[in-house]
């Protein structure tokens, strides 16, 4: 049946060295929507070195929409000792605004799940904020399941610095 809507042609590609200023421009949208601008230190020099680099550090897909880009996922491998694979970590997923609703959200995680399958990874993972209700709904749909048990810790900055340069005793 023929509505005479034009579906949007959706599509998703491996990134590549050229599309490095679009990829921190995305890092800086997705920063201004979780209310992080603040903390976003990445230079495209940055990105570049360690996306691209000899020993790249993470992996990126462009979503685009009608050709258009529209949105990326970044990711990198983790392992598990209890499952003695590697896992898929999700570091950031982010579609513009205006693209929002198309699927593609949904493609770039179908695109992931089919990777981490393919890759023999034993899990695919990523964190959310907890106030980011649509982006919790949006994984509920795929299957995903919080893990409530869990919680994150980081060092960074001066914490971290403090840490490596302790005395062993």
């Amino acid at each position: 049946m023929n509505t005479g809507t034009v579906q949007p042609v959706l599509s998703i590609r491996t990134a590549t060295p050229a599309d490095v200023s679009l990829i921190h421009q995305f890092i800086l949208e997705l920063a201004e929507y979780e209310r992080l601008t603040h903390a976003v230190v990445a230079r495209e020099c940055d990105l570049q070195a360690q996306l691209f680099g000899e020993h790249p550090a993470a992996e990126v897909l462009i979503g685009e929409v009608d050709g258009e880009p529209a949105g990326f996922a970044l990711f990198f491998h983790t392992f598990s000792t209890f499952l003695g694979k590697r896992g898929l970590y999700l570091e950031d997923l982010y579609v513009r605004p205006t693209f929002r609703g198309l699927g593609l959200g949904r493609h770039l995680m179908t695109t992931l799940a089919r990777l981490a399958v393919q890759r023999d990874c034993g899990r695919f993972e990523w964190s959310v904020l907890d106030w980011n209700q649509p982006a919790i709904d949006f994984y509920r749909q795929l299957g995903a399941v919080g893990m409530d048990d869990w919680t994150v810790q980081r060092l960074e900055g001066p914490a971290l610095a403090a840490l490596a340069a302790r005395a062993e005793l």
